[in-house]
């Protein structure tokens, strides 16, 4: 994002435009769908599409997805011991530019 002063609706804009210019964001976004799906599904469905995504690339892309307001964390699954999983839902299915003003 720039450091100009934009208009606000431009700043806004600009957020998402930066959390959905990868492909594989847009892959996320197609695995979650209406659902929700945990950080290992979302792993395999990207491996089963060919995606060479370590865990850490994998927490990149959710992370900058969900600093957008795009996906958000709908519950955590206990998992025998370790650290819970998180499982994952689209916050927003759909963004609209009004260009009046009113927020995106």
């Amino acid at each position: 994002m720039c450091n100009c002063h934009c208009h606000p609706q431009l700043q806004k804009l600009g957020k998402y435009i930066s959390a959905l210019h990868c492909p594989t964001r847009w892959e996320i976004i197609d695995c979650i769908g209406d659902g929700s799906k945990s950080t290992k599904e979302i792993y395999e469905f990207l491996g089963d599409r060919g995606a060479k995504l370590t865990s850490s690339g994998l927490y990149y892309h959710l992370s900058a997805l969900n600093r957008a307001g795009i996906i958000e964390v709908s519950e955590y699954r206990e998992r025998g011991g370790g650290a819970p999983e998180k499982v994952w839902k689209l916050k927003t299915k759909e963004i609209v530019i009004n260009l009046l003003g009113d927020p995106v």
